[in-house]
């Protein structure tokens, strides 16, 4: 039976990457963490989006609080405030949490090794976050190989893959992909102050909020929401 194991946060790329492994393999384990992140929320969201699937995540505990340095676990540290996405230039970059893809990338192959697991999907993307060194492809390429290098699979000759089928995509790309594969994002979350309820100035928001304009359809969060009186 063909495996595999899903990074899955519960925001637009992981459900994406969701709806895309569950048309490719035949067993998915999906794997869900609790970081110390500000935006808690994301992971009771991610249970309900897998759970109209029949699926559930496991929820893998790891304190990158205790590392700090990200506007995402030091409540000390304010979430950028964005009137609009800037036209040219980076993004504020006090979201960025030190080395936290390469530490899900290592845990997850981990996971994957032990449970005879070979294909590890991923949503990462590199166009809305340019900035971020660990969306990158030639980083995604070389934890690959050290995955292969520092495992018993990798040693015994089981290929061990990385897959992030959307590095080099737009997000309102990943969006229309995903809607042909019949994805529902109605709980998926991005705001990185931690609400349901989308705080509209953050970058994570306004990201969203553009690759939703650009797919030209309304966010399916943003229906849902007002359909229950929320917004």
């Amino acid at each position: 039976m063909s495996a595999c194991v899903v990074l899955f946060s519960g925001g637009l790329d992981s459900t994406t990457a969701l709806y895309w492994a569950r048309k490719s393999y035949e067993r998915l384990e999906l794997l869900t963490f609790d970081y110390g992140q500000r935006h808690r929320i994301e992971i009771e969201m991610a249970r309900r989006t897998a759970s109209r699937l029949g699926l559930t995540p496991f929820v893998l505990a790891v304190d990158l609080a205790a590392v700090g340095a990200s506007a995402l676990t030091d409540p000390s540290i304010p979430v950028p405030d964005l009137d609009a996405l800037p036209d040219d230039g980076p993004l504020p970059t006090t979201t960025y949490v030190p080395f936290r893809n390469g530490i899900f990338l290592a845990l997850s192959a981990a996971w994957a090794e032990a449970r005879g697991i070979s294909d590890i999907v991923c949503g990462f993307n590199i166009i809305d976050s340019p900035d971020y060194p660990d969306t990158k492809p030639e980083f995604v390429r070389a934890m690959e190989r050290a995955v292969r290098l520092g495992t018993k699979a990798g040693m015994g000759g089981r290929t061990l893959r990385i897959l992030a089928p959307f590095i080099r995509m737009k997000k309102s790309d990943i969006i229309r992909l995903g809607l042909e594969l019949g994805a529902d994002y109605s709980t998926s979350v991005s705001c990185y102050r931690g609400r349901e309820i989308p705080c509209g100035r953050c970058p994570a928001c306004l990201l969203r909020q553009k690759a939703w304009e650009e797919a030209g359809r309304p966010d399916p969060l943003i229906v849902r929401l007002e359909k229950e009186g929320l917004r």
